[in-house]
């Protein structure tokens, strides 16, 4: 899909996409990245730390939001900047074949450089109606 600058306005929505995570996931997660901190696969520990269950690796979240950027440019290598800041944690329930955690994500397009053919997009991101992410930003370059 090809997507030009001179189509695109601010305020436009690129799309929303519904995460589902499970245990299952944070632990393949926690195998590639290398984090094995308890708090996202044993329940005791995490609860004993004052949090409300096993939540998923913050960069896990992270991650999984911008895939609705990647799939709407139809390149990851055009993001050329991502940031955001951690608000709140992702519990993910222990449940057999099913979702843990149910994450919401919309994008929108929050302002167009044309001098640099670039697009931010801002992407909300919500579990049980709470941000889990705020000021996530993709900075795409629209070729």
């Amino acid at each position: 899909m090809s997507i030009a600058l001179s189509e695109l306005a601010a305020g436009q929505e690129i799309g929303s996409a519904t995460l589902e995570i499970s245990r299952a996931d944070l632990v393949r997660y926690a195998g590639a990245s290398g984090d094995f901190n308890p708090i996202h696969w044993n329940e005791r520990f995490a609860r004993s730390v004052d949090l409300p269950g096993v939540i998923a690796h913050g960069m896990f979240t992270m991650g999984a939001a911008v895939q609705l950027v990647t799939d709407w440019i139809g390149d990851p290598g055009a993001v050329i900047d991502y940031q955001t800041r951690f608000t709140r944690p992702v519990p993910v329930e222990d449940v057999d074949g099913e979702a843990g955690a149910v994450v919401e994500v919309t994008g929108v397009i929050g302002a167009l450089d044309a001098d640099n053919s670039t697009a931010r997009v801002d992407l909300t991101v919500t579990f049980n109606g709470q941000k889990v992410l705020v000021k996530a930003q993709a900075v795409v370059r629209i070729w």
